[in-house]
């Protein structure tokens, strides 16, 4: 059995994707598909990554939902220094939110918890 993330998109699969591959050089696209035609021609239909050693898959969604990306699930980076954290930090959040700034919240050396601009959460920590 193997249980990965999943994350769906309205149409920001693409763009979410190349900016996390400016972020995460290593990141690995092991599957891509897009639609060919239609109305979400271009889109992502279907897509697996490698990050950090962990399978994720993510999509565009054919129908519009009232839902979307919320804080209570996240990615949690140990970075490797405070510049790699500082750098994720400012490319992941630009145009996002900031929940918790960068900072020494006693529980690591550095740590900063961020929206892309996406709506995706991520906690950046330099243990």
């Amino acid at each position: 059995m193997q249980a990965v993330p999943f994350l769906m998109f309205q149409g920001d699969a693409k763009p979410a994707l190349a900016l996390w591959r400016q972020a995460f050089p290593e990141l690995e696209v092991l599957e891509l598909q897009e639609h060919a035609e239609g109305p979400q021609a271009g889109q992502i239909a279907a897509a697996r990554i490698r990050l950090g050693g962990s399978e994720w898959r993510l999509f565009d969604s054919p129908p519009v939902h009232a839902f979307t990306f919320t804080p209570a699930t996240s990615f949690f980076v140990d970075c490797d220094d405070e510049a790699h954290l500082r750098r994720l930090a400012e490319l992941l959040g630009e145009g996002g939110g900031v929940m918790m700034p960068v900072d020494n919240y006693g529980f690591s050396r550095l740590f900063t918890w961020i929206a892309d601009r996406f709506g995706v959460s991520w906690q950046l920590n330099l243990p």
